[in-house]
């Protein structure tokens, strides 16, 4: 009763004796957050039942809005406000002198809209009676008549125009140490690009692509990635089609030696690794509080022979109500980037398209024949919100088949058929067979106030340390004898933060784990954190267009491991090698958003 009449305070009062009142109704509604707290400042859309933008409104102090005078009919609403996922509800029947309340309630994961039961109504104009004559009289039946060609035409023109809307670009161009293509880390290769737009308000298609020259041995690399994506009618996304074709050239050095111990003829040709991707992923809503994203990669990796597979995912999100949810999600393949919930930040829709064009599968030798690092994993995890606090702890499991390491070794160390030629740097890639391993995880992530924001993570995960403390290897499968299946604790600590004044956003953040082991990172599918080797640092900072230049200009330079940290020492008939799953990295850049 509270909440209407306090809505009801909002709509303008009925005029005695109009009659234009007594035809129209009120749409009243009051925005809260998943802890209760109201919620200004939210954008409230009000559509009519051809989905065209008919009223729109912010919400006051209180978190309420107010659409009066609405003319009796069918709308759909739809209500965002930062850091939260909208609220969309379609089919809310207006009738004439009636309110309709409606209770908001905004939450990270799932948002609803509830409908609350509406007062009394003022009494109608017009009986069903009247209603019913009007429709059968033929004086009012309305009268159809073919308009001339010229009317025609200009209306197809206008509507082929208005087809395309919110046309998006970005052009960037970065330089710098590259780290291994092979890593699950981005990967600018020089200049990359994206331009989205969306046709006839409900799909929207976007192309990106991927040019440049490996900057530590000048081979040239692209990539093109399309990707095609439908709104559903409750204003989710729907559907989404990625098609992403990749080819990169291995480095001279070691590949005629590749081929020669793969075909049993010695040539001088430089082997290209291509890649063809097609994924597909889609989400369904069965209840308020059950989300289910679904989805699979049908990969095709040719380097000397070719390599078919198929990767499915899913993610099932249950919002048990106040802020709190569980999650659960299995991955068997290679790496769903459409699920990987962690990352440097929200990444805005192209940066995120750029993002997955530029991973590409951990490819690494095994007795001369080529093979694709491959990860089957379940996890859970829940998460609470409170306020300006989140909380999550999960638990996962995984198999790695053919794990893949970075090595730095001098030339011929091992056996070229055992070697994979790192594709960004001088160092090689070295398989180290397969391992399984158990992780469990804890986070606390805390807002302080609208600029800073502190996480703090910790758990214990597989971790790949040496049997031997000494670590000598004359082969490439003493090295796979010599790393044994450990469990390691680890920490991260990341802090994220932007000036004001000059819009500089900086995040850094530190992972420690012991050392004398390697601890592969797990991207988690379920939570928003994830573990870190080593001292990290990334700037984006916003400069000042040209005169007459249309968008905006962002410089950006990311310094990964720092410390160096996440390294393990060997030796190779006698001479000092290291394995690493995270290379040190430095590299900049500048992008053009418009």
């Amino acid at each position: 009763m509270a909440l209407s009449a306090g809505l009801i305070c909002l709509a303008p009062p009925a005029r005695a004796g109009s009659s234009v009142s007594s035809l129209a109704g009120n749409l009243l509604g009051e925005v809260r957050n998943s802890a209760g707290v109201a919620q200004m400042g939210a954008t409230v859309l009000l559509y009519n039942r051809f989905d065209k933008i008919v009223r729109q409104s912010l919400t006051n102090e209180q978190g309420r809005f107010a659409f009066a005078s609405l003319a009796p009919d069918v709308y759909s609403i739809r209500v965002t406000l930062a850091s939260f996922v909208p609220a969309v509800k379609r089919n809310i029947q207006i009738v004439s002198g009636a309110d309709k309340l409606l209770e908001i309630n905004l939450a990270t994961i799932l948002s609803t809209v509830d409908i609350v039961a509406s007062p009394p109504t003022h009494g109608n104009l017009m009986s069903d009676d009247w209603k019913w004559l009007l429709r059968s009289a033929q004086s009012t039946i309305p009268v159809l008549r073919f308009a001339p060609d010229a009317s025609v035409s200009s209306s197809s023109s206008t509507s082929l125009a208005s087809m395309f809307s919110d046309t998006r670009g970005m052009l960037k161009i970065s330089a710098g140490d590259a780290e291994s293509l092979i890593g699950t880390s981005q990967e600018d290769l020089g200049t990359a690009f994206a331009l989205a737009t969306s046709i006839s308000g409900s799909a929207r298609v976007q192309l990106s692509g991927n040019l440049g020259y490996a900057a530590a041995t000048g081979i040239p690399t692209s990539g093109f990635r399309t990707t095609y994506s439908r709104t559903k009618d409750d204003g989710q996304s729907g559907t989404q089609i990625a098609l992403t074709v990749q080819q990169l050239y291995s480095p001279s050095r070691i590949s005629g030696a590749v081929q020669s111990s793969a075909n049993g003829t010695t040539t001088d040709g430089i082997p290209a690794l291509r890649t063809f991707s097609l994924a597909a992923m889609d989400r369904l809503n069965p209840t308020d509080w059950l989300h289910i994203e679904y989805g699979f990669n049908m990969e095709s990796v040719t380097f000397l022979t070719r390599l078919n597979y198929l990767s499915p995912f899913g993610r099932v999100t249950y919002d048990l109500g106040k802020g709190s949810a569980l999650r659960l999600a299995v991955s068997s393949g290679m790496q769903p980037t459409e699920l990987v919930t962690g990352g440097v930040e929200a990444a805005p829709e192209m940066d995120q398209d750029l993002t997955a064009l530029a991973l590409l599968p951990r490819l690494s030798m095994l007795d001369g024949r080529a093979r694709v690092e491959r990860t089957q994993s379940i996890e859970a995890s829940y998460q609470k919100v409170q306020g300006s606090r989140t909380w999550s702890a999960g638990a996962y499991t995984e198999d790695v088949l053919n794990a893949a390491l970075t090595m730095s070794a001098f030339s011929g160390a091992l056996r070229s058929a055992d070697l994979m030629p790192d594709l960004a740097s001088n160092s090689y890639i070295l398989n180290v067979g397969n391992y399984n391993r158990v992780g469990y995880t804890a986070s606390v992530k805390q807002n302080l106030g609208d600029h800073v924001d502190v996480s703090v993570s910790a758990g214990e995960a597989g971790a790949l340390a040496a049997a031997d403390p000494r670590l000598i290897a004359t082969t490439a499968g003493d090295f796979r004898g010599l790393l044994r299946e450990a469990n390691r604790p680890w920490a991260t600590t990341r802090v994220s933060g932007r000036i004001p004044l000059s819009g500089t956003r900086i995040i850094a953040d530190y992972g420690w784990t012991q050392s004398g082991a390697i601890m592969p990172p797990h991207l988690s599918l379920t939570e928003q954190s994830n573990q870190v080797t080593g001292f990290n640092i990334y700037v984006r900072q916003p400069l000042p267009a040209f005169p007459g230049m249309p968008g905006r200009l962002e410089a950006t330079a990311e310094m990964l491991n720092m410390l160096a940290q996440g390294y393990l020492s060997a030796s190779v008939n006698g001479q000092q090698t290291y394995l690493t799953d995270t290379p040190r990295a430095v590299r900049g850049g500048l992008s053009i958003i418009f």
